[in-house]
């Protein structure tokens, strides 16, 4: 048997030994650790200064040469192209496979110029990079993981085909939750051509996936204001194919249809618009006469404006400030320029990080609501000068002028969540005075003759699309009522819907609703037949009268 107290020693020994290692260790470490930080944080002053000794002297002075001459050497013009070009992509796009950034971000040849074939021999679309199909085709897929409800009503309605014959042409964003409802719909029956909305909202891997499994897509990321047009007249103008449904975001689709192709526009037998300016277009149109189709507002339905507009920018409205500008929200002075969904979103979500945010308005109720939420509300001009940060979500044009933008401050941060490039005046920066400075992808810095930086975000358009994602559930409920629009318009007796604009049904909203409860593993209460009847309902709904408001 051993002997415990000889063990007892040698256990001593051995652990005085490992401190002494210890020790050693941490005398070392310690040295390379002052050499290091005295060179980064001390190169530039006087020797008088930097030679103040640490309280345990230093005998060896490790020097990190090659560090120095790596952090001290200015990059070539190409090295900062390159770093620029790295940090954008890091930013903005949407996959992460390493493979796929140097189809996207090598090739500066416009895709105009480009001859493109799917595997299927088909050139008829034209997209930034075909061969991203396959990294397109994951997103898709991930997508479709949280747009159940979506998935749930293609396989519910996928063997009647409501939309056979149905020619559909879309100009919405293109992401991977926007193609699983293109793809719902191609599998409903009907033959898509689609475009983006948006010059910086195209997930360019999605599009070249959306090609390859034979829809025609003319769109990529950072088209031209030419390009842009250009892709809407290529997606309506093809030979043998005439669309007769509108899917719209925002009515560009639906303006130069109106205008440059007036008898294809007439044989259109619906659209449905989902954002505020393109619904604000067709009512022009109906007003003055000229209105010759029915359209959804989609918009005002409240399965879009109380979920997408409200939940969704309430979230993305962090995420694309924070992806371009890695700026820190704790006490920052925010002004939201409107206060309906949107910027009930943004202002919800700035507040809960420690921003005092301000809220500009026009609508007495808004402002009251907003006042109730515990917001300052103000003119523009009362905060102008104090403000770090600036967001237009009203859908006008001019809310922040060039005037405006000339009295803030050094810094400030100015970017727009409403769906037009309207709200913030950005031509008149474009002026020989200011110089515009892009330091990252959709982040222009525009600087002023005495030095002021005013940092601007996808030159003023649509904030979250242009710089981040969004989240794919709240787009689920969006793109259901979407397609449930299309099938309704599209196969309504004639006469039921005329020249006109028209809110979705009641019934819809609350079916869209439905199918996303299980999600949340919800359970409705349902009313007894002397409860309905006590209320005047349907035990099936719907629910609340038309003039409710949610």
């Amino acid at each position: 048997m051993s002997d415990p107290a000889v063990e007892a020693k040698a256990e001593v020994k051995q652990a005085s030994k490992e401190v002494k290692e210890s020790e050693n260790v941490a005398e070392k470490y310690s040295a390379m650790t002052v050499s290091k930080n005295s060179e980064m944080m001390m190169g530039d002053l006087s020797p008088a200064f930097s030679a103040v000794p640490t309280h345990k002297p230093v005998k060896k002075q490790i020097q990190f040469v090659a560090d120095k001459q790596e952090f001290s050497r200015f990059p070539t013009k190409a090295g900062r192209r390159s770093l620029s070009r790295s940090i954008s992509q890091s930013s903005t796009d949407s996959y992460s496979s390493a493979a796929s950034y140097t189809d996207s971000s090598d090739d500066e040849t416009s895709p105009r110029d480009k001859t493109q074939v799917n595997s299927k021999g088909s050139s008829d679309f034209c997209v930034k990079n075909i061969k991203q199909a396959e990294f397109g085709r994951r997103e898709i897929e991930i997508a479709e993981q949280d747009m159940s409800a979506l998935i749930s009503l293609r396989k519910r309605a996928q063997s009647e085909k409501p939309l056979a014959g149905a020619k559909i042409v879309g100009c919405t964003h293109i992401t991977a939750q926007t193609a699983v409802l293109i793809e719902t719909l191609v599998a409903l029956g009907a033959q898509c051509r689609w475009t983006a909305c948006n010059i910086y909202s195209t997930q360019n891997e999605v599009a070249a996936a959306l090609c390859e499994s034979g829809v025609a897509v003319f769109a990529w990321k950072g088209e031209s204001e030419d390009d842009f047009w250009w892709c809407i007249d290529r997606c309506v103008n093809t030979e043998g194919w005439q669309p007769n449904m509108i899917l719209d975001d925002g009515g560009d689709l639906t303006h130069w249809m109106y205008k440059k192709y007036p008898n294809v526009f007439k044989k259109i037998r619906g659209i449905v618009e989902e954002s505020v300016t393109g619904v604000h277009r067709l009512y022009q149109l109906s007003k003055a006469g000229k209105l010759c189709v029915p359209a959804m507002n989609v918009n005002d339905s409240v399965t879009k404006q109380k979920f997408d507009n409200l939940y969704c920018c309430r979230e993305s409205i962090l995420d694309g400030l924070k992806r371009t500008t890695d700026v820190m929200f704790g006490g920052k002075q925010v002004v939201v320029c409107g206060y309906g969904e949107v910027g009930k979103g943004c202002c919800a979500a700035l507040k809960a990080l420690g921003a005092i945010v301000y809220v500009t308005e026009i609508d007495p109720i808004c402002a009251l609501q907003a006042c109730m939420d515990g917001f300052r509300v103000v003119k523009l001009n009362e905060v102008i000068r104090q403000v770090d940060v600036i967001i237009t979500c009203t859908g006008n044009k001019n809310v922040v002028t060039r005037d405006q933008l000339d009295r803030m401050k050094n810094g400030s941060i100015v970017c727009n969540m409403g769906h037009s490039n309207t709200e913030i005046d950005v031509a008149s920066l474009r002026t020989p005075e200011l110089t515009w400075e892009r330091v990252r992808s959709q982040v222009d810095h525009v600087i002023w003759p005495d030095g002021k930086r005013v940092i601007l975000l996808a030159e003023g358009r649509l904030l979250n699309l242009s710089c981040s994602t969004v989240p794919t559930f709240v787009l689920s409920i969006t793109a259901t009522t979407q397609a449930l629009a299309l099938i309704e318009l599209y196969n309504a007796p004639e006469g039921r819907y005329k020249q006109d604009v028209y809110l979705l049904p009641k019934k819809m909203d609350e079916y869209v609703a439905s199918l996303h409860l299980a999600t949340f593993d919800a359970h409705l209460t349902e009313l007894s037949d002397e409860q309905a009847k006590y209320l005047g309902l349907n035990k099936n709904g719907p629910f609340k009268p038309n003039y409710y408001r949610y």
